[in-house]
């Protein structure tokens, strides 16, 4: 006997609404009484061609009446390139000050047209990171930290980012370069404790993953403004726990320190409470200072002593973007952009 397949149309639950479809400029454009040119210079924020200003609110009222949003894909294709910076996102624990920084700088490039998206890329690294990121087709990366190389940069530019910005202690061929030098902030830091006449000076070393980047510049920092006198520098690994603080204040004494360098507020503020935990003065016994002038650090009894940094300007980098884009054969820019200035308070 032949069986005959027969296929049964799956029918809507009763009462179920039927699928909207996706609204598009033309329903924009008759909702608003315009064309779909009209619809494309005012949602594209095309300054070329004239538009009153009730024009403009129609449009924009009737998009969003109908949940109409453009279609970045086209808008690409018609464009030649994306509206898309690419910012790899730290995978490392970053804190206020940055967190500023990349706010303020997706404001700026949104008030310029771009769209930033933050891309994990977590196990990626160098070239490979370079590739991931290129699948996107980007107009732009800006790249925080070390780790890129001119073949990812070539990577980058092939896949048609017109701009790759990096942000680290040094330059890399190809790209434009924002130098956040943190050896500076360990030099501050150890000026100060020598001119406040301390003399054996502990400088705490992060143990977190990927630190080393920070840590590492800050600490030769120390050495650096310390070197061809009469004071010592000694490096305290530390990790981010109350145990770990407790363990090292515990032998405090023994390490004959009359000053530290915590590497940032919020470890200054972790060893110092387990400093006056043990009974040690600050800062009488030992002075304490960190860096990114917390307000937690204004907080403290004693207030903390802190290196406070200067990030570039979110306005100032979204400019830098957008010239690299608008002019991607010009020659690569480097600005060095990290300031760092002491704010002596009680604990030092």
């Amino acid at each position: 006997m032949p069986y005959v397949m027969v296929q049964i149309p799956k029918t809507p639950a009763p009462g179920a609404p039927a699928p909207r479809s996706v609204p598009t400029s033309a329903d924009v454009a008759r909702l608003a009484g315009v064309s779909r040119a009209t619809v494309s210079y005012v949602l594209n924020n095309t300054s070329a061609v004239r538009i009153s200003e009730p024009t403009r609110r129609r449009v924009h009222e009737a998009a969003k009446e109908l949940g109409y949003v453009p279609h970045a894909a086209a808008r690409s294709l018609r464009a030649g390139h994306s509206r898309l910076v690419l910012m790899p996102a730290p995978t490392i624990p970053v804190g206020r000050l940055y967190g500023q920084f990349i706010n303020e700088l997706q404001w700026a490039l949104s008030r310029l047209d771009y769209t930033v998206v933050q891309h994990g890329s977590v196990g990626l690294h160098g070239d490979e990171a370079a590739r991931a990121w290129a699948e996107l087709r980007p107009v732009a990366v800006l790249v925080p930290g070390a780790g890129l190389g001119p073949k990812g940069v070539a990577v980058l530019k092939r896949s048609g980012a017109r701009a790759v910005v990096t942000l680290g202690p040094e330059t890399v061929d190809g790209a434009h370069a924002l130098l956040m030098d943190h050896e500076v902030v360990g030099h501050r830091a150890g000026r100060h404790l020598y001119e406040r006449g301390r003399r054996r000076i502990g400088v705490v070393v992060p143990e977190e993953t990927g630190l080393e980047a920070f840590s590492q510049p800050r600490l030769a920092g120390v050495r650096a403004a310390l070197r061809g006198t009469d004071a010592t520098v000694t490096d305290l690994p530390l990790a981010y726990t109350e145990e770990a603080g407790a363990r090292l204040a515990a032998r405090w004494r023994e390490l004959g320190l009359d000053a530290v360098f915590a590497y940032n507020d919020e470890y200054a503020m972790l060893l110092m409470r387990a400093l006056l935990d043990q009974g040690i003065d600050v800062p009488g016994e030992t002075a304490v200072i960190g860096a990114d002038d917390l307000m937690l650090g204004r907080l403290l009894r004693p207030r903390l002593s802190t290196v406070r940094l200067e990030l570039p300007s979110g306005r100032d980098l979204a400019e830098l973007v957008d010239r690299a884009v608008r002019n991607p054969a010009a020659a690569p820019e480097t600005h060095k952009v990290l300031e760092a200035t002491v704010v002596h308070r009680e604990s030092s």
